[in-house]
């Protein structure tokens, strides 16, 4: 197990006033039985009150809302994760032969896994390299999970600027290249096209040095700590993750944030404004060994009412960025 200290910062710089600025982010660390979020701190510049819930897919929701004219807004969320080892990823198991009998069982549980999304729509172009998952697989699901995976990893480049945000799968399957959102849009697709559910994970990829059991105390600084990968339901065993970037299974320097059909679900930071003015973002991710004093157990969350919406938006933030 590994403990890591987590600091997100986003910034918003407005060339002009704006005011009434309603926001929601997903940036507390799941915590279950193979990842605890020991702490979490949500802090807002300028400052505000939030409240939070848990979305349908029981990520953590913080809302909050800037109402006075401000011409810049920081958000900092910092977390103290600690990492389980991941489990194996299982062999054999149901046959992909088998799959036709439970796919009234599968759809009935894991329909929103499983039916085709803005993000992933099921293409014709997925076909082709679902047949050669299929044919490099033992026949099993788990076997076909884990070539797809591979195949994504050896078929397309890792190259950014070749998508942007909002890009679905249809854009990275033509140019043959993407970044870590696209490749696990692509992972979706391919299971989800043959009745498997899958679904999409939003976090950070912890550099090396520091996910070594023998790092020593640096500070690791840059977005590309924002990662996303799949997670896969495999029958018999329950879900699976897999990261077709890396080419190999999950391990310490996986850390999760949110789940969600796709990117749409789990976009870091979103909301609205009133005003003309335009924005620039900057995003900045911290990455270091958590020593024993930051493992507290305690939640710094701030808590109140939510504002009533707005009655007239004039322009939208925009997402966190598209992640690496």
């Amino acid at each position: 197990m590994n403990r890591y200290h987590l600091v997100h910062a986003t910034e918003f710089r407005y060339d002009g006033p704006v005011s009434e600025s309603y926001n929601e982010v997903r940036l507390r660390p799941i915590h279950d039985e193979t990842q605890s979020c020991l702490s979490f701190r949500l802090l807002t510049d300028p400052v505000s009150r939030g409240t939070s819930y848990r979305d349908s897919f029981g990520n953590w929701v913080h809302q909050f809302n800037i109402l006075p004219e401000h011409y810049h807004l920081k958000i900092e969320a910092e977390s103290v994760v600690l990492a389980h080892d991941a489990p194996p990823l299982p062999t054999g198991g149901m046959k992909l032969s088998e799959l036709e009998a439970h796919r009234a069982e599968l759809e009935e549980e894991y329909l929103d896994f499983i039916v085709p999304t803005a993000y992933v729509p099921h293409v014709p172009e997925l076909d082709e390299l679902i047949a050669a998952a299929t044919q490099s697989s033992d026949g099993t699901v788990s076997g076909f999970v884990n070539e797809s995976s591979f195949l994504i990893h050896e078929k397309f480049k890792y190259v950014k600027g070749a998508t942007h945000v909002n890009s679905s799968i249809q854009d990275s399957l033509a140019v043959k290249a993407g970044v870590c959102q696209d490749f696990a849009h692509l992972l979706l697709g391919m299971v989800r096209k043959i009745g498997v559910p899958a679904r999409y994970v939003s976090g950070y990829l912890v550099p090396e040095s520091a996910a070594s059991p023998n790092a020593k105390l640096q500070e690791v600084i840059g977005g590309s700590a924002s990662h996303a990968w799949a997670e896969v339901y495999l029958p018999n065993s329950g879900w699976i993750g897999l990261d077709p970037t890396l080419g190999k299974p999950l391990g310490l320097q996986h850390v999760r944030i949110a789940y969600g059909r796709d990117y749409g679900d789990v976009a870091p930071v979103r909301g609205v404004y009133k005003g003309h003015a335009g924005q620039r973002l900057s995003v900045d991710v911290s990455v270091r060994p958590a020593i024993d004093d930051d493992g507290r157990e305690q939640l710094n969350e701030n808590k109140a009412a939510a504002s009533e919406a707005p009655a007239i938006v004039e322009r939208a933030q925009q997402p966190a960025q598209q992640q690496q």
